[in-house]
């Protein structure tokens, strides 16, 4: 099975997703963002991750799922709301949709450290964006949790059978 992991990365947070989930996949696998990513017509599956504005994927990412119809797809997201807020559900089925209809085998999402500009520039809009208010909760993610949990979506979306260990991502990367 040939299977592709394409993301966007604003701060580094869904690039930190990304690497991992290209790192539990077994076969035949790519990684790439999704301003350099190839198209999806080549793979058997292909993971899509990206950052949440203003409720919904960021402009890149929605450009790519689009090109993901009659595939199947695991999508995965990181932002600063509450995962289990409105907001990031109604995020994830946005996603969804810009598939155009495509298999959708799984999905997962995790708050993400919210940089201090972006939380600055939030603070002083108005209205402020509902997200805000979740940001502090944010700091120190995706941690070993928010990486167990993403292996064990994995697991329930039957791209990889056990997860190798450690759960945790090793390394402070930034973009």
């Amino acid at each position: 099975m040939k299977q592709l992991v394409v993301y966007s990365s604003q701060s580094g947070n869904t690039k930190k997703l990304a690497e991992e989930i290209f790192r539990q996949l077994p076969e035949e696998k790519e990684i790439g963002t999704v301003n350099s990513a190839p198209a999806p017509s080549g793979y058997d599956v292909i993971c899509v991750g990206f950052w949440f504005k203003g409720g919904q994927p960021d402009a890149a990412s929605q450009e790519y799922l689009k090109k993901c119809r009659n595939k199947k797809v695991f999508l995965f997201a990181t932002h600063g709301a509450a995962t289990e807020s409105d907001l990031v559900k109604l995020g994830m089925n946005k996603a969804a949709e810009l598939t155009g209809g495509a298999t959708i085998i799984g999905t997962f999402s995790c708050q993400g450290e919210v940089p201090a500009k972006v939380l600055e520039n939030a603070a002083n809009k108005d209205p402020q964006p509902p997200w805000l208010k979740d940001a502090p909760a944010a700091k120190g993610h995706p941690d070993s949790d928010d990486f167990y949990n993403l292996n064990e979506a994995l697991i329930k979306a039957g791209l990889v059978e056990k997860a190798k260990e450690p759960y945790k991502y090793i390394g402070d990367m930034v973009d």
